[in-house]
């Protein structure tokens, strides 16, 4: 009984040391489960499987998750997406409020505000010939693919962008013009891309800094009562 019970172990020890050595530098499947996100999918991983197109069935499972998020009250746009601010600055009278997305992050986008939806501009990589010289958020990207959202609001015309590269370009938009939104409502994802810009008038008071974590559908990022007067 006691050799049986050792010979055992000593191939379930066997079989972990396999597993480990066959998915080095990355985590065993013994213990990807017990890992944070960030550990249990390394980065260097996944942009392997960017390259090939073969992505591990549960990292997309995970990529792909979409909770619900309950809009704040008030009057303030809310963020489009989830990730890190990187920049609020302003040019030609126009606030971007530009936001990273890591492969980590929650990738459906939210409208940031109740309107309606003015056009939906689907811009490819040729695009950055034009004004991908002159904007840092796609000069960032190789051969950048975008579409760009326009909503009307009572508070005023904002954009949101949704920005991937050539590489990944999979944008999903799920509103069409003349289509009503309301805010929080979810309007389209970015399958494995990496940026969304929010647009909004350069007077409206921004209440985020760079190096700031946001959440989709719930972060406020501009103050809107000054609009709306």
């Amino acid at each position: 009984m006691i050799l049986a019970a050792q010979l055992v172990v000593l191939g379930a020890l066997a079989i972990a040391l396999a597993l480990l050595i066959r998915h080095w530098p990355y985590p065993s499947p013994l213990i990807r489960p017990l890992l944070p996100p960030l550990q249990r999918w390394p980065e260097a991983q996944i942009r392997r499987w960017l390259e090939n197109q073969r992505f591990h069935p549960r990292y997309l499972v995970f990529f792909d998750r979409d909770p619900e998020r309950c809009p704040p009250t008030g009057e303030t746009l809310i963020a489009p997406a989830d990730g890190l601010v990187i920049d609020t600055g302003c040019r030609d009278g126009i606030r971007y409020i530009v936001i990273a997305l890591s492969f980590w992050d929650m990738h459906v986008q939210r409208s940031p505000v109740a309107g309606v939806v003015a056009s939906v501009d689907r811009l490819g990589a040729a695009y950055t010939d034009g004004e991908g010289r002159e904007f840092a958020f796609l000069r960032a990207k190789r051969c950048p693919v975008q579409t760009r959202t326009v909503i009307e609001s009572r508070g005023g015309v904002v954009a949101v962008r949704q920005i991937t590269s050539l590489a990944a370009r999979r944008i999903e938009t799920w509103v069409s013009p003349g289509a009503r939104v309301e805010r929080g409502q979810r309007i389209g994802r970015i399958r494995l891309g990496s940026t969304v810009v929010l647009e909004v008038a350069e007077p409206l008071r921004c209440l985020v800094s760079p190096g700031e974590r946001v959440r989709a559908g719930e972060t406020p990022l501009v103050e809107m009562q000054e609009a709306t007067r």
